[in-house]
């Protein structure tokens, strides 16, 4: 039937659209990931990367899921739809985990930053670096090309600023790299970042979060589709077993 035929394009097609959908859910796990390893000491959450994790789970499966999508139609073998079936509803599920809890956890991190950020930039000193996370402001700086949290003076509330009668000085990580004299004196701001990492790395972290829901539900109406195109399949083809009771023979 024409419904039949229909099924089978569209499943084929569909499988390549799930291969392209596995790549893109693996490239947002690794960067969830990524953006914790890198600024961790800023996000005091653990479960911060379980999404990334669940997200990079579910594009593995959909590369199977696209082959027995494309291969499926073709062998119309019964055990291969119960198992693409299957792989579709765990699909679904861990992209509907994956959505909403980057949603909860990246919703509640912004709080964490303001009050974990402060302490690293202000309590930071050129001249004794070993009392402040220097290696975490300075990769900050250099990751999102910013300077302090709100903007480059935050450095004027340092202590050892206030002491200097000499033009007060910023991490040479707030330099900009097109600058290579630049030791981070304020009196030369047109050499410094102006913006704040702290509505930088906000940015960053809301750009993830939607990425990562856009992308699942965009997976999830393939997937659904898929499943669609799959159980039509299914009911057109009845089971072997109770075409015998059909027979005339009974």
């Amino acid at each position: 039937s024409w419904s039949r035929a229909f099924a089978k394009v569209t499943l084929i097609v569909l499988g390549f659209f799930l291969w392209g959908a596995a790549v893109a859910l693996l490239f947002g796990g690794s960067f969830v990931i990524l953006t914790y390893q890198i600024y961790r000491i800023f996000i005091h959450n653990p479960f911060f990367i379980v999404p990334g994790w669940l997200a990079i789970t579910a594009a593995f499966l959909l590369f199977p899921s696209g082959m027995l999508a494309m291969y499926e139609p073709v062998r119309h073998s019964r055990p291969h739809r119960g198992t693409l079936m299957y792989l579709l509803l765990v699909l679904l599920c861990l992209e509907a985990s994956s959505a909403v809890m980057t949603q909860v956890y990246l919703s509640n991190t912004s709080d964490q930053l303001k009050t974990n950020m402060p302490p690293f930039f202000l309590g930071c000193n050129r001249t004794a670096p070993v009392h402040c996370g220097r290696e975490a402001v300075d990769t900050i700086h250099k990751q999102l090309k910013c300077c302090g949290i709100s903007n480059y003076t935050d450095w004027m509330r340092v202590p050892h600023n206030h002491l200097r009668t000499r033009p007060a000085l910023v991490p040479e990580s707030c330099c900009k790299e097109t600058f290579l004299d630049c030791r981070g004196n304020m009196s030369q701001p047109e050499k410094l970042y102006k913006e704040g990492c702290l509505k930088k790395l906000e940015e960053r972290l809301h750009f993830v979060k939607q990425y990562m829901v856009w992308c699942c539900a965009a997976v999830a109406f393939l997937e659904i589709l898929a499943a669609l195109c799959n159980g039509v399949l299914m009911k057109e083809q009845p089971f072997q077993d109770f075409r015998l009771l059909e027979s005339a023979t009974f």
